[in-house]
């Protein structure tokens, strides 16, 4: 495993202990720090267990997303390792798995205070990565006003903007879509303050990717719906956690150190058929990333 001094030692931050993660970590982790938090010691186990037999120095922290302080933890370890060049947040949760409110405080809520906190300590040359989701893109435009208060309102009163009450978030669908574009719309205005730094940070919105969580929907309910809408794209199957490893390792090397403050989708496609073409089954279809 790496060794040398603490001090001069490169980290990586991963947040979220799942499968794309993993696959984006296992491309730029070789010879850094790598530091994973999750909510779950039983994944944060197992991942370790898995990397430091592939060669990889990790450590791992147990973590809320929704969580403030929990953050600042992973940030104080982090920096205890070392200088912070890299952080990629792969966590949050689903529409199918937790309520509108849980969405919003982790989904939401929380990735705003991860770029917030990890923007005010990063190296120069570091870069980060937000995973999104093309639920994020199935939104209506929103006015430039929404737009604005998305993207700037102090994290600490992003919860009370009028356009995220119950009155219009009528299930975890929608704050999950909300959600999801907010992402996006911070890591945007974030970027602004990251460059000041010296660092970046962009999102990836994939589409359905092959993942637990995605087999259990294609097994679920909809899972009808789901290889009929795959029939219509240009792949005609989900992607894997590997394709979207691929982009995030482009957006964290130094040859993309022209792009900040931007979001990559990455669909197969379904998006536009969404809005442009003439499948009805992919209106109907889910959000899993």
């Amino acid at each position: 495993m790496p060794g040398g001094n603490k001090m001069n030692s490169e980290v990586e931050v991963l947040f979220g202990a799942g499968a794309i993660g993993e696959a984006i970590v296992r491309r730029i982790s070789s010879g850094r720090k790598l530091l994973i938090a999750d909510y779950s010691e039983e994944k944060l186990y197992t991942m370790k267990q898995r990397l430091e037999e592939a060669g990889f120095s990790v450590e791992t922290i147990k973590a809320d997303l929704s969580s403030r302080k929990s953050i600042k933890e992973v940030v104080a370890k982090a920096q205890s390792l070392g200088d912070i060049i890299g952080l990629v947040n792969a966590a949050g949760v689903s529409p199918s798995q937790a309520s509108s409110s849980e969405v919003l405080h982790v989904d939401l809520y929380g990735t705003s205070v991860l770029l917030e906190e990890f923007g005010k300590v990063m190296a120069p040359g570091g870069a980060g990565i937000v995973i999104s989701s093309q639920s994020g893109h199935r939104l209506p435009a929103l006015s430039i006003e929404d737009n604005k208060a998305l993207a700037m309102t102090p994290t600490e009163e992003l919860l009370n903007l009028p356009i995220l009450q119950p009155d219009l978030i009528k299930d975890s669908l929608a704050a999950y879509q909300y959600a999801k574009r907010t992402n996006v719309l911070r890591v945007a205005a974030e970027s602004v303050k990251w460059q000041k730094r010296g660092a970046r940070i962009n999102s990836i919105s994939p589409g359905i990717i092959m993942t637990p969580l995605a087999l259990d929907e294609l097994n679920g309910p909809r899972g009808a719906g789901y290889k009929k809408m795959f029939d219509s794209m240009v792949t005609k199957r989900p992607g894997t956690p590997d394709e979207i490893a691929n982009l995030a390792e482009l957006l964290m090397d130094r040859k993309s150190a022209f792009i900040t403050g931007s979001d990559f989708l990455a669909d197969g496609g379904i998006t536009a058929q969404y809005w442009f073409g003439d499948v009805e089954e992919v209106r109907d279809s889910g959000t899993t990333k």
